[in-house]
């Protein structure tokens, strides 16, 4: 048997993936100019890593101030749990 190594594919390597947490509230401008809440929910599997689940609300707001009074009201969002990208 030869003892030569080979590089690793990369199908091999093993895919790190981001442990830190996702915020909860999401706020985008979409292609009309409106500004939308995404609700994310973050789950953990078995090895710890986080499942990020998003839905999207039908409510538009015309400002992102609008859209974050619309969070801190509905769902008793604090200023840190509202991302803007």
């Amino acid at each position: 048997m030869s003892s030569r190594t080979y590089p690793l594919l990369p199908m091999f390597l093993e895919t790190i993936m981001s442990r830190t947490p996702v915020r909860p509230y999401l706020i985008l401008k979409d292609e009309a100019g409106v500004f939308r809440v995404t609700v994310r929910t973050t789950r953990y599997n078995s090895q710890g890593y986080p499942l990020v689940s998003s839905e999207q609300l039908e409510d538009g707001f015309v400002t992102q101030t609008a859209a974050r009074k619309f969070v801190r009201e509905t769902y008793k969002g604090e200023a840190t749990d509202i991302a803007t990208k």
